[in-house]
């Protein structure tokens, strides 16, 4: 039985990175069938609003959508459309793996972690959000619950011991924040509890900055609330090369939305000069996803290999003086040899 997805090739370079990471998935022989919906400025052109009700519709009959970056206009009256995804569809866990690959611009190698980020709640909750005295104050509420942070504790737990992790730290600032971040803290230790074999090490945010620029190689899966999480995937991206090879998924109970996470950088769109390796990363997680575990590693190897094996294929941005394409052709040579 084959299985459909929902593909939502977005904008500036979203539809060269998509298609070549399609190509690499054909042949693969993974079986997908795709439809093809719009969000973003394509879908505000074609149909006025950023994220038509009939891409909803798709990524709820197919519980799967694999996303290019989207633009979200400047301006007032526009939200982030990741953000209007993840409460949608209660997408609760932002799942962003930071590995090692060679040749990339990075002080460290052997880096292999995972940083899983609660992505409903927390400090980025529009509620409670408001200016008073003229303009002067600005309100910000930040809002942790303990169904929110069960849920994304666990999370980070199950997928540690789901992928033969050792170690789970949890991120928080309960020394200053003591109510939220302190129920984060207080239920993180309640559920690693449940969790005997797995190493449990609770961390304040400023010290786990410092610590994984110091010597990242510490950790394994880190498991942190909305605003510290968006924080530190971003320092673990830096610490693997860029936001060229951060991949992410956004997972919740009836479905899961899975994405390059860096930007959708127009200045370059139809260039052919975009690295696929973002959202090639992004399909891998996919694949695990839906139980081909072997073809998510296929892709990998094939990334790593095409890295250290065919520079004149690769990207310039990865140090070659090749295109999008000739990645992708690179890709599919190698995973059909």
């Amino acid at each position: 039985m084959s299985q459909s997805i929902a593909v939502i090739k977005g904008d500036g370079i979203g539809p060269e990175i998509m298609d070549a990471t399609l190509r690499v998935l054909e042949a693969l022989k993974c079986g997908l069938e795709y439809e093809f919906v719009d969000a973003g400025l394509v879908a505000l052109e074609n149909h006025g609003t950023l994220i038509p009700q009939a891409s909803l519709d798709a990524i709820e009959k197919h519980g799967v959508a694999l996303k290019g970056p989207l633009t979200t206009p400047i301006g007032k009256g526009f939200s982030s459309i990741n953000v209007q995804l993840r409460r949608h569809f209660d997408l609760y866990a932002n799942v962003r793996p930071a590995i090692s690959f060679p040749g990339t611009r990075s002080r460290f190698e052997d880096i292999d972690m995972i940083t899983v980020r609660e992505n409903t709640e927390g400090a980025y909750l529009s509620d409670g959000q408001e200016m008073i005295d003229d303009g002067n104050t600005g309100i910000s509420v930040i809002k942790v619950t303990r169904k929110g942070s069960e849920r994304i504790v666990r999370y980070a737990f199950e997928l540690a011991k789901s992928s033969g992790r050792r170690k789970v730290t949890a991120v928080h600032k309960a020394n200053i924040i003591k109510t939220s971040s302190g129920l984060f803290l207080d239920v993180a230790r309640e559920i690693a509890r449940e969790y005997p074999e797995i190493e449990f090490q609770e961390m304040i945010v400023d010290n786990a900055c410092m610590q994984l620029v110091m010597n990242p190689h510490q950790f394994d899966v880190v498991v942190t609330t909305n605003l510290f999480g968006d924080i530190l995937s971003d320092l673990c991206a830096g610490l693997v090369g860029g936001l060229g090879l951060a991949p992410g998924a956004n997972i919740g109970e009836k479905a899961a939305i899975f994405e390059a996470v860096h930007g959708s950088a127009p200045d370059i769109a139809g260039k052919k000069l975009a690295n696929p390796c973002a959202l090639l990363l992004a399909a891998a997680q996919m694949l695990d996803h839906l139980g081909m575990a072997e073809k998510a590693e296929a892709i990998r190897r094939g990334i790593r290999a095409v890295l250290e094996t065919r520079r004149d294929m690769v990207t310039p941005d990865m140090g070659g003086s090749g295109t999008t394409d000739t990645f992708a052709q690179a890709l599919v040579e190698y995973v059909q040899a």
